[in-house]
């Protein structure tokens, strides 16, 4: 199972998110391959080992740079969540975005 974590501010915006995200996995039958979770950026430290990507909230796009540089050494991909989805809670955008992210970086 790929695990996932999304980070914002405080955790609250990104809970709303990772229930939206579950609820398409549901959707699509595929809640065994992934697994969202939502918690503050302050809590990278504790999952880091745990997570296959990180995802940032687009109001944390500043921290972009020094997120990459953290998660590069345990080899966990970063990326922003896009504005749109993100303000949208678009549970399914999101999940698009993160099975297209795995498949390209099996190909690398």
């Amino acid at each position: 199972m790929r695990q996932i974590l999304i980070v914002c501010g405080a955790g609250a915006s990104s809970g709303f998110m990772a229930k939206n995200i579950r609820q398409e996995l549901k959707k699509r039958g595929i809640t065994g391959e992934y697994s969202f979770l939502a918690r503050s950026d302050a809590e990278l430290e504790e999952y880091i080992d745990e997570i296959d990507m990180l995802l940032l909230g687009p109001h944390l796009k500043y921290m972009y740079a020094s997120m990459k540089e953290y998660c590069d050494g345990y080899k966990v991909p970063v990326y922003v969540i896009d504005q749109k989805a993100y303000g949208m809670l678009d549970g399914g955008a999101i999940v698009d975005f993160v099975i297209d992210k795995f498949a390209e970086n099996s190909k690398n």
